[in-house]
């Protein structure tokens, strides 16, 4: 016969409360171990902005590979990451940080800007 009783978060240690401390902790390691490879398969790239312009301006990233772009604005005011090529645009607001997940991508240059800064903002991707 099944039990309707239900997981508490109290001290109950009988076999019940062990039971469901287990099936808990059991589930907290399959989530962590089966998000590891996901996690380390995409390579990280920081790129900062920093009196209005981007800092490197130019980003060498490995070709048909999926990357994660992590942008810090250390300037006050906000700024757009745009890139037709890449088909990105995303706000950036001023003293944040904001993350852009680019490709795969072909081996190729992909230019970026600044849509508030343009004529200082400016950068690429080149995918080797």
């Amino acid at each position: 016969m099944m039990s309707n009783r239900r997981c508490t978060t109290g001290n109950d240690m009988g076999w019940h409360g062990l039971k469901c401390r287990l099936v808990r902790t059991a589930f907290v390691i399959a989530c962590m171990v089966g998000s590891a490879p996901v996690l380390a398969d995409k390579p990280v790239f920081i790129l900062e902005i920093s009196n209005h312009l981007f800092m490197p301006a130019e980003i060498v990233i490995p070709a048909n590979t999926k990357v994660k772009l992590m942008v810090h604005n250390l300037d006050a005011t906000s700024e757009e990451f745009e890139s037709y090529e890449l088909n990105r645009e995303k706000v950036i607001m001023g003293k944040r940080k904001a993350v852009i997940f680019i490709g795969p991508l072909a081996p190729g240059e992909y230019p970026f800007f600044g849509e508030f800064h343009p004529e200082t903002a400016q950068g690429k991707i080149i995918a080797e």
